[in-house]
């Protein structure tokens, strides 16, 4: 495991921008649930978004991968550009928008399918392979990168659902990488999980913000302070302050923050 504060900062300045935000605000109906949030999220680094709950985080994660898109009474206003191109143009496919940016839940849910199947699974969908030989590359890959591969590559062919929660939410990694996103996106993926299996996750992440953007969601701040480099402090729909994670947690600008983090609000 690393220091609470061993990544902090850590490459972060040679981080090019990797999704643009600008006057976001999402609606639900006639409750406004995030108002006005504009940032910056590098990529190669990995971006904590923390805050009470309820705060908008998950709300503002969601809108990265248009899955608010799939609640009827939500409604997203602003810009948001992932290299420069404008997620919601006319005639982007949000079914491939979120093979670009990958996503991991809360609770592990893998399908009611094979290991290996889990992971074929969404290059098929998107003819990532052209036969059985590139498709088993690809789930040996995947499932590499997602730090599991030794313990599974002797029973592909057994459900997923018979893992350990953390070895699911493992699968699930390797499952949202097998389509070659370029953002992973990542809701609270410990919050389920014992100790152990927080740390193999959070080592993971460690690995895999060398090749991917990583915006994650936690309600842990010692998961922010070890895993990210930048950090997002929400609260009550509004993004208060965004910096350097060392910044955000040793020295705050805003007194909500410090209040925060002190857990004098939250």
């Amino acid at each position: 495991m690393m220091n609470d504060m061993g990544n902090v900062g850590r490459d972060s300045a040679a981080s090019e921008i990797k999704i643009q935000a600008r006057g976001v605000q999402v609606f639900y109906g006639e409750t406004q649930a995030i108002k006005d949030v504009s940032v910056d999220i590098l990529d190669k680094s990995v971006t904590a978004f923390i805050g009470p709950s309820g705060c908008g985080k998950s709300t503002f994660l969601r809108c990265l991968n248009r899955m608010n898109d799939t609640i009827d009474i939500a409604r997203v206003e602003g810009d948001i550009h992932i290299d420069g191109d404008d997620i919601h143009a006319p005639g982007i496919d949000p079914v491939q928008l979120r093979a670009k940016v990958g996503m991991v839940f809360q609770k592990p849910n893998p399908f009611p399918k094979s290991i290996y199947d889990n992971i074929a699974y969404g290059p098929r969908i998107h003819g990532l392979a052209r036969n059985k030989a590139e498709l088993d590359e690809i789930v040996e890959r995947s499932l590499r990168r997602g730090a599991i591969w030794d313990e599974v590559k002797h029973r592909l062919h057994e459900p997923g659902t018979g893992l350990s929660g953390g070895q699911q939410q493992r699968l699930c990694i390797a499952r949202a990488v097998a389509t070659e996103p370029e953002v992973l996106l990542m809701d609270e993926p410990c919050s389920a999980l014992d100790p152990i299996a927080t740390a193999q996750v959070e080592d993971l992440i460690d690995e895999l913000r060398q090749s991917y953007s990583v915006v994650i969601v936690t309600h842990s701040m010692q998961q922010a302070a070890r895993v990210s480099q930048r950090t997002a402090f929400f609260h009550l729909g509004s993004l208060v302050e965004y910096r350097e994670t060392g910044q955000i947690f040793t020295n705050p600008e805003d007194p909500r923050t410090e209040s925060y983090i002190t857990g004098r609000i939250g």
